[in-house]
């Protein structure tokens, strides 16, 4: 039986990995729904721990609230864009995981760039000051100010909302109601304090470089996920390969091409590999729609990492309408494209993402859009990637740690998997 939250329709395609317009709205919803319980248990432990709080903690987060909840009134649909941007529940879990004193403090205090953020996207003219004991002001997916004297300025009139350091060291004054997208997006230039995200071409994804949470905290995640600061990070290269990488999805799969664009919101650079290792990607659960990626060598590359990054994306949204593993800790298996064992959730994790990339290869192999150079790796790629991912589902649907769902949806997987194995043989 289909589970109630999804309907079988959109269900199955998610299980075959296939682009749908309609799955993508419902996971969507899913990462939404998922982002105003985290809200909702953070004012909750807040309100439970006021009497713990520091008093200026505490008025602090009570004003970024405010300025919050005017803004929803003002424009909600930019304020959840704010609050859906991936960096937005990076936070949230940080905050939500940190011990009771400072550590929990400083996660507060992050309110304020949110707030500030949603006020400026959804038109509501700011005003007051909030507390940046940090030193930066970030307004996720818009960009960040440095603020040496720890307070920030806000301000609203004609010309938009004018944020400054209150020590008067730093400001920039935003459009309202900003796009992250449109020009103007910030009237004042890098160099005063201000530091704006850049939108790579053709859509709305965000290079998100400067972020504080766009990589796990230290302690908090994987180790080898380092961020790359905004000086090594080449935007021309970037534009110019994700450009080229677009451009090669289209022409053999438009429809993937064209969710990539829509589950992704941003593309954070990690710092480069080490020299000899193959780039790495990475998805954190608690932000979906964000692709950490170390720069790809070339935009097949690239194209690529996104479709891989892009279902991990899904799974992790799937699964918070519906689990598809029983919670608990069983046993690690090998797989094929992993020296190390996995459980059941990363074998299935891995599973989802590899045969989103076997239905890609397969569709480079045997189309007509792509140049030689991607049909020979396809060529070669297709047929191994197409057994690891067999005797992987085969694991998985063997296993007693998948849901009924989860079952369901393994054996979704299976059906597209046979089809292209047999696809694959009629066209060869």
């Amino acid at each position: 039986m289909t589970p109630a939250p999804i309907p079988a329709e959109d269900f199955g395609a998610l299980a075959g990995t296939r682009p749908a317009a309609r799955g993508t709205r419902t996971l969507r919803a899913a990462i939404h729904a998922r982002r105003m319980l985290l809200l909702k248990s953070l004012l909750v432990r807040t309100d439970r721990q006021r009497r713990l709080l520091d008093p200026a903690a505490r008025r602090d987060f009570e004003r970024a609230w405010a300025l919050l909840t005017a803004a929803e009134r003002t424009g909600p649909a930019a304020v959840r864009e704010v609050l859906d941007y991936p960096t937005t529940g990076a936070w949230l879990a940080a905050a939500l995981a940190a011990p009771q004193g400072a550590a929990f403090e400083r996660h507060l205090a992050h309110l304020a760039g949110v707030a500030v953020a949603a006020a400026v996207r959804a038109g509501h003219p700011p005003a007051g000051t909030l507390a940046v004991p940090t030193g930066l002001l970030a307004l996720p997916g818009l960009g960040v100010l440095r603020c040496p004297s720890g307070r920030v300025r806000l301000a609203g009139g004609p010309g938009g909302a004018r944020i400054a350091d209150d020590g008067g060291h730093t400001e920039a004054v935003l459009p309202h109601p900003a796009s992250p997208t449109g020009p103007g997006a910030s009237r004042t230039a890098d160099g005063s304090g201000w530091s704006a995200l850049r939108t790579l071409p053709g859509g709305t994804v965000r290079l998100d470089d400067l972020d504080p949470y766009r990589t796990p905290l230290p302690g908090t995640g994987p180790g080898p996920l380092r961020a790359a600061d905004r000086r090594d990070c080449p935007w021309g290269t970037w534009a110019r390969r994700w450009r080229r990488a677009r451009e090669l999805l289209t022409a053999v799969d438009g429809c993937r091409a064209a969710e990539t664009g829509a589950v992704l919101r941003a593309v954070v650079p990690l710092a480069a590999p080490d020299t000899g290792a193959a780039p790495m990607g990475a998805t954190l659960r608690s932000a979906p729609g964000a692709a950490l990626l170390q720069l790809p060598g070339t935009a097949r590359e690239l194209a690529e990492s996104l479709v891989h990054e892009t279902h991990h994306t899904k799974l992790a949204a799937l699964d918070e309408l519906v689990p598809l593993c029983r919670p608990g800790k069983g046993a690690s298996h090998r797989v094929g494209w992993r020296p190390d064992p996995r459980p059941v959730p990363a074998v299935l994790q891995g599973a989802y993402a590899h045969l989103a990339l076997t239905d890609l290869w397969w569709r480079v192999r045997t189309g007509a859009g792509a140049a030689p150079a991607w049909r020979r790796r396809a060529g070669e790629r297709f047929e191994g990637l197409r057994e690891e991912v067999g005797q992987a589902l085969s694991l998985l649907l063997e296993s007693d740690e998948l849901t009924p769902a989860g079952r369901e949806f393994v054996q979704g997987m299976e059906r597209h998997h046979a089809g292209l194995g047999v696809t694959a043989q009629n066209v060869l």
